[in-house]
């Protein structure tokens, strides 16, 4: 699977919870409202990082890491094509710059 596969993945799922908002709630959630999830799916994740850390008990938290870090990672590929990013090249232009900029300190 690349990436624009797994980008289709998410913007499909987005479309059936499009659907299904509109069913519970007569509109669908704006790009603020799926940013605001987002931040809670975060803050999931913070607290299983702890509990991968040792500091924090919650229990079967190998799977629930794996289950929130795909959470995020949806919600991420959705908020980029609700605002027109491409993300794909946006992530190799970004880590491209990041590594020069680091191998331009270690170079140091």
């Amino acid at each position: 699977m690349n990436f624009s596969d797994l980008e289709q993945a998410a913007i499909q799922l987005n479309d059936l919870y499009e659907e299904l908002e509109v069913k519970r709630w007569g509109r669908v959630w704006t790009t603020q409202e799926v940013a605001l999830g987002f931040m809670g799916d975060v803050g999931d994740l913070a607290k299983l990082i702890q509990a991968h850390a040792g500091v924090r008990t919650i229990d079967d938290h190998p799977a629930k890491l794996g289950h929130e870090l795909s959470d995020c990672l949806w919600s991420i590929m959705v908020l980029a094509r609700k605002c027109g990013v491409d993300l794909e090249a946006e992530f190799l232009r970004n880590t491209r710059e990041i590594s020069e900029y680091v191998k331009g300190e270690l170079a140091r």
